[in-house]
């Protein structure tokens, strides 16, 4: 079979299956695991396919829905935490936080040394993490419950943003584009996303490699409403020189090691 066809069809299962891991391609096509790898390296540069930690999902069918946490609980894994290990680093005694539902969140939640800190969060994941640690007073939206995402949405939740007032948030989302701004794939994580943005001082951007250059469903708002990037060590030479550019603040972290 002719490495192009075995990719076709990767990509084929992939999106007839929603996910599926490296060993399971690895027995159908008959060829190495390290070459299923380089292949489902190829088809994500392509924007066909994403990556996860054993495998890969499709992207088809997140479009405009929401991407079950497990499965964003194990994409581009090792990106995610060199990002979160960097937005700890910007956390200072005393601050008042906002940490939205992304798995990258998460990540930093777990990171977060226990200080007098104050974290507002429309996450259950979030909330439990941080509920160990005894210094950090933890504030959950309420709202109505996203059950693939465990996040709550909806008017609740947006109002309960509009009763305070932070230092710091920290979102992501799920497309970066230098003209049409950040994007996220569901509307009401969009919109609650928007309003974080608003009741904070300073936006922090916690994106990886791959959301750059992608649209996705629900515009957030545009870039100049974000005072800092956080990214991994992925991502393109060309990308950070348009950044730099565009007078865009990009904290770009080291190798993950």
């Amino acid at each position: 079979m002719l490495v192009e066809e075995r990719q076709q069809k990767i990509v084929t299962l992939v999106n007839e299956r929603k996910s599926i891991r490296v060993t399971e391609l690895s027995n159908i096509f008959s060829v190495t695991e390290e070459t299923i790898r380089r292949d489902l390296e190829k088809l994500e540069k392509e924007k066909k396919l994403l990556r996860s930690h054993g495998g890969a999902i499709s992207i088809t069918s997140s479009d405009g829905l929401e991407i079950p946490y497990f499965e964003r609980e194990v994409t581009n894994v090792n990106e995610k935490k060199e990002i979160a290990d960097e937005a700890a680093n910007q956390v200072v005694e005393g601050d008042k936080l906002i940490l939205d539902a992304s798995s990258t969140a998460w990540y930093m939640a777990k990171n977060l040394p226990d200080i007098p800190l104050t974290v507002l969060t429309n996450s259950i994941k979030v909330a439990i993490e941080l509920s160990t640690k005894k210094q950090i007073t933890v504030i959950s939206t309420g709202g109505t419950l996203l059950s693939k995402s465990l996040s709550y949405v909806g008017p609740l939740a947006e109002a309960s943003l509009d009763s305070y007032h932070v230092t710091k948030a920290f979102i992501s989302c799920k497309g970066f584009h230098l003209e049409n701004g950040i994007s996220e794939s569901n509307e009401q994580q969009a919109r609650v996303k928007k309003k974080m943005i608003e009741r904070a001082d300073t936006t922090y951007l916690m994106v990886d490699h791959s959301k750059f250059g992608v649209q996705a469903f629900s515009p957030i708002n545009n870039l100049q409403v974000i005072d800092h990037i956080i990214t991994d060590s992925k991502v393109s030479k060309q990308m950070v020189k348009q950044l730099e550019d565009q007078l865009l603040h990009l904290i770009k972290v080291k190798k993950y090691s």
